[in-house]
Formats: C-alpha cells, structure tokens, sequence
C-alpha cells in the first residue's frame, strides 16, 4: 500500500522543491518525488530536510551523560582518562536487558532530534567476567533489537580491541572489551552479521577500536582483508598522551602509521583525529578517507580543535557524531564545529565553499554524504527514487522559518533552530516521531527508567 505525503518544501542536493509531493510503497522506498499546487495525501506544513546520520555512538554511555562533572577534592586531575575510568566503572554494571533499555531511550531521542541512522561503535562485548555469552553477538544484537523499536536505522560496527594499551595487556576494567585473537574478532563479526540478519534496516562493518588496542599486525590484517564497500571505523589521535605513546611504541604518529602500513581509503572512518600535523591532515584528505567530528563530546572531554579549515581547504570529506552523547542535536554539533572555528581562526565563513556560500546547506550536504558511507551507503541526492524516505520535518510556521525567505532556509534551521522547532522524524518512510512525541515514547521511558533505578548510577 502506497503513502502520500506533501511537504512546504524538501530539500535535494540542487536545491528546494516547493510544495513537493512524495509517494512511499509499503517498504518506505521513494517512488514519486514531484511538485504541485495540489496536496495530496498527507499535507505537512513543514519543510523536509534529509534525516542525519550519526556516524559514532558508544549506546551505552548515555546512562552517565551528566554525571562525570562533579569535581570533587583540589588537585584532582580530571581530564579524558578519570573520565574514562568512571566509563569503564559503568560498563562492568551492565547485563544484556539494561543495555538495551538505554540504547532504545537513546536511539529514541536521537530521532526525535532528527536523527535517522547511527553507526554504533560498539565493543561491550562479553558478561561482567569477561566471558563470551553463548550467543557472541548477544550485546550486538541487543542494540540492533533497541534501534528497531526505536524505529532508526542501525549500522552496527563491532570493534576488535585487544589490549589495554601499546604493547600492554588488557586491564580488569576492559576485561568486558577483550577478543584475544583476531580469530575471536572475526567470530564475532560473523555472529553480529547473522544477528543483523533477524533484523530490518539493520547493518554491519568493520572496527579497530583505536591503535593502542590491537597489535600492529592484526590490525594491518584486518584492513588487508577489508570487503569493498564496507566501512571500517577507528578511533585516532583524539589525546595528546595517545599520540606521544604512538611516538614512543611504533615511531610514528596514529594517523601517520596508518597512512604508512594501510590502504587509507574512502570506506575509512577515523573518529576524533583531533590532533594531526601536517601530512596527517593532507594524507586523509587525498586518500579519500573521512573524518568523524564529535564536537559536543569532544569539547566536553576536553580533547581539542580538529583543524577543519585546513582539512576543508583540501577538499577532506566529514560526518558528525554524538559519541557519549551529552549532547543530541545534530544542529547544535554543527553549531559547535563552526563556533570553534570560528573562535581560533576569527573568520565566519568556516563552512564556504567556491561558488557555494550558503554555510547551513554546505553543512548539511557534506555530514550527510560522509555519514551515509559511515553507514555502509553511497547515495547522489538526499532523496531519490528507489531509496527509503527519511526526513526529518522543520516547522514552517516558526517564527524564524515562517519570516525567511528560501534562499536563507538551511541557515536559519543550522544556526537558529533546535528539537522544538522539529515538527518530526519519517523514517523508513513512516512517522517515528509525530509533533515532538515518538511512537513509541511511553514504554521505552519506563523501561529506562526502571533500568537506571536498577543500576543506581544516577542516583
């Protein structure tokens, strides 16, 4: 059975389609795209922009978003690696039910600010001693079950990670983390895949947790054999302290290895890559390889700047993501990419592009592209004949909106708007999330609640 929904406006790679009418089959696949002085179906006053991609999630985390700020005691060093002790605190707690209370909650409040797909970094892997549960992909296929009945599209990205730093191994506290082998890797890859199987809008890809936690010759297998077309993530040069340990261990910078020992390429997705010299930055950019950018988490950890103006002056492709998500929204991580900018080079014009000014649309443009690949897909246009509808809805009758002309649209949604100027979510081409509220919002906030009660780490 056919759906009919006619938008104000939808937003395509060339531009604003007004009064724009789509036509879903019942698989959500675009089958008309058009415009008319007539509605048909369902009219939305509202303007359809293509749903983000959220390149890089750890689920788990958002049980502890806004709990690692009470610094307690003078002198007491806080800083990415006490934060990460407290991560590892809360991930020994957690059974295969909690998890995917909170991913459910977390999945749904990401598409009730726009969201439409996440690439999940996933690597609690094992039960609290460490152990492989029957089912290797029980986690895995936890967070797959709590992305459909949030209703968002998963790429699931189960990472090999494998000691506790350069040439030491595993700590107690990663011991839930740990494939020995990249035998042990591999089986769980396979077990994630058939998991995946069950599942609707759900994929799979490849991940090395970062470089100090795999072996230099296990990780050169890996991308040895990597599947064209699937995409593989890693962590990299997020922390001063990784980078003089990479120095220290192997001689070379983490993103300067890489370039060195791998085929960098575009199905590459390296997370953070917060602090890079010079090759590094032009190395990425020619290989075509992508930068994930995570500017709420990474500002909240303290990690640094990533150098955007001079990545972007070399054409280096980018997507965002809301890592331990302290923050959901996707305009406000574009917001913060700029604004940092902005405050260390003192020019406005951070998202410029020749022949192309309009900063909101260039944004949008290029986090969507690279956050489609994060996901294991390449597409030309935001919405095209054939590929699923997901869109997430601006309000036109908000003030700003309803007073801009539409030449100034993406920007005024870009840098004016957050999740009450968001009308809903379609994904799939169905509402997930309708007027603010999601389908399915009463019994997953009581199952996240129960589950926080449970684990007390918020009490």
């Amino acid at each position: 059975m056919t759906k009919t929904y006619t938008f104000k406006g939808l937003l395509t790679t060339g531009g604003w389609i007004p009064n724009a009418v789509v036509t879903v089959n019942e698989d959500g696949k675009i089958q008309s795209i058009k415009a008319s002085d007539i509605p048909e179906g369902e009219y939305i006053d509202g303007y359809a922009l293509p749903g983000f991609q959220n390149a890089h999630s750890h689920a788990f985390q958002y049980a502890m978003a806004g709990l690692a700020e009470l610094h307690e005691g003078q002198g007491t060093p806080d800083d990415f690696w006490s934060w990460r002790t407290a991560m590892y605190n809360l991930a020994l707690t957690m059974s295969p039910d909690h998890l995917e209370a909170i991913a459910a909650m977390l999945y749904a409040e990401m598409a009730r600010h726009g969201y439409t797909a996440v690439a999940e970094f996933h690597y609690l892997h094992h039960d609290k001693n460490g152990k492989p549960y029957s089912n290797l992909a029980e986690h895995g296929e936890r967070l797959i079950a709590a992305a459909q009945r949030a209703g968002i599209n998963i790429t699931l990205v189960p990472m090999f990670y494998q000691q506790g730093g350069f040439g030491k191994p595993a700590e107690d506290k990663q011991k839930r983390f740990i494939s020995a082998t990249i035998e042990d890797y591999y089986k769980l890859v396979e077990s994630s895949k058939k998991a995946a199987k069950r599942y609707n809008n759900a994929a799979v890809g490849i991940g090395i947790h970062s470089l100090r936690a795999v072996k230099a010759n296990d990780i050169i297998s890996v991308c040895n054999n990597l599947e064209k077309h699937t995409p593989f993530h890693i962590h990299v040069s997020e922390q001063l302290k990784e980078i003089e340990d990479s120095l220290n261990y192997c001689g070379e910078r983490p993103v300067e290895w890489l370039l060195n020992h791998t085929d960098m390429n575009e199905n590459y997705h390296l997370v953070h890559a917060t602090h890079l010299d010079d090759v590094e930055v032009q190395g990425i950019a020619k290989s075509g390889a992508n930068v994930v950018i995570c500017p709420s988490t990474e500002g909240n950890l303290g990690d640094g700047l990533f150098r955007f103006a001079d990545y972007k002056a070399l054409q280096g492709n980018w997507s965002i993501g809301t890592d331990s998500h302290v923050g959901l929204n996707p305009f406000e991580e574009l917001r913060l990419l700029d604004y940092g900018q902005r405050l260390t080079n003192h020019k406005r014009n951070t998202y410029f592009l020749p022949g192309q000014g309009d900063s909101g649309f260039n944004a949008l443009k290029q986090a969507w592209i690279s956050g489609k690949k994060a996901m294991g897909e390449t597409r030309s246009d935001f919405f095209e004949i054939g590929a699923t509808l997901d869109a997430v809805i601006l309000d036109a009758k908000s003030p700003l909106t309803a007073s801009a002309a539409s030449k100034n649209l993406c920007n005024t949604f870009v840098y004016s708007s957050d999740v009450s100027n968001v009308l809903g979510t379609i994904i799939n081409g169905k509402w997930v999330v309708k007027q603010g509220a999601h389908i399915n919002y009463e019994s997953i906030v009581s199952n996240f609640i129960t589950t926080m009660n449970d684990l007390g780490s918020r009490l």
